[in-house]
């Protein structure tokens, strides 16, 4: 009988994973969630198989060199910059994600993160904290609308269709930026610009788009200084896409009124100039963090390793391109 192959995870995972995964793997979990230094991580992974990986660990060349016996690597997120595709390739090492289950999940957060930035929730919930609410004023914590403007979306994969369906219910102009045409465009009454026109035009601006070598700053200083001075930025993409750096300036200067941020360079790790400006609302990536869309794609990277070992096809495979 062949033993079973050996798999590694990486972080805590839901029980009904391991039970998903345990007829088909010898299976070393991290389930008291400790956290890995690198040194630690190398020497975890030399004996495996598999590895079931997150947005937080590093799949590089060293990485890959540490365990040669290694032939698939599940992330269990829809992003997958953090693995070196071009490496797997080269050493025949499959590498899966895990889209779709965390769709709805993301654009929920990012509207609510785009009617946080325009009408001030945070702002002025902390000045009520303070208790410095003595008195109501007509142009007291004045915001923006939603409702009936426009919303530039840059990069309307399945997560910007998702926000334009909720853009459709506030009666809102959607332009968009895409490397393609989209081809829900007209079901959602979408129309198709150039980003400096997106960035010129737009009321409150939505990143979804995917992190590369080409989207890195897609936004920074000369498209921060683009947008309108009363329009909000909302980040639900991934860091790196926006130069923190140039929109904490912008937010000091007023160059835009607010920004919503899910996601930073270098996280957990931020610049710490966003701690400081008040016009900013900030989460620690939780766009998937429902307990159906987290189970999701901790399930749907099962799946493709069971499917790895049992011999089936991958459900969701990643290729190097």
């Amino acid at each position: 009988m062949n033993a079973r192959p050996r798999l590694l995870i990486t972080r805590k995972v839901f029980p009904e994973v391991l039970e998903r995964l345990a007829p088909h793997f010898e299976i070393d979990s991290n389930q008291e969630d400790e956290d890995w230094q690198r040194d630690t991580l190398l020497s975890r992974v030399a004996d495996r198989d598999a590895l079931f990986v997150t947005a937080t660990d590093r799949v590089d060349r060293e990485l890959l060199a540490a365990c040669p016996r290694v032939r698939i690597v599940a992330t269990g997120s829809v992003g997958y910059n953090h693995v070196d595709l071009a490496a797997c390739a080269e050493r025949g090492v499959a590498v899966t994600n895990t889209p779709d289950v965390l769709t709805e999940a993301t654009a929920d957060l990012a509207w609510a993160l785009l009617m946080a930035t325009a009408r001030r929730i945070c702002e002025s919930e902390h000045w009520l904290r303070a208790g410095k609410w003595g008195r109501w004023a007509f142009d007291q914590w004045l915001g923006a609308d939603v409702y009936g403007t426009t919303l530039g979306i840059v990069g309307m994969g399945r997560i910007g269709s998702a926000v334009a369906r909720r853009a459709c219910g506030f009666q809102m102009k959607i332009l968009y930026h895409n490397r393609s045409r989209a081809a829900n465009e007209a079901e959602l009454g979408a129309r198709r610009v150039d980003l400096d026109e997106l960035l010129r035009e737009a009321d409150h601006v939505m990143l979804v788009l995917p992190y590369s070598a080409a989207t890195h700053h897609v936004i920074g200083a000369r498209e921060l200084a683009a947008m309108k001075p009363t329009a909000t930025l909302v980040n639900v993409a991934r860091g790196g896409i926006v130069d923190d750096a140039a929109l904490v300036e912008a937010l000091r200067a007023g160059r835009i009124a607010a920004a919503g941020l899910d996601v930073y360079e270098n996280e957990p790790a931020l610049n710490p100039g966003l701690l400081t400006v008040p016009n900013v609302v900030l989460t620690p990536h939780i766009g998937s963090a429902t307990r159906s869309s987290r189970l999701g794609m901790a399930m749907l990277a099962a799946d493709n390793l069971v499917a790895f070992a049992t011999g089936a096809a991958l459900l969701t495979p990643v290729a190097a391109g």
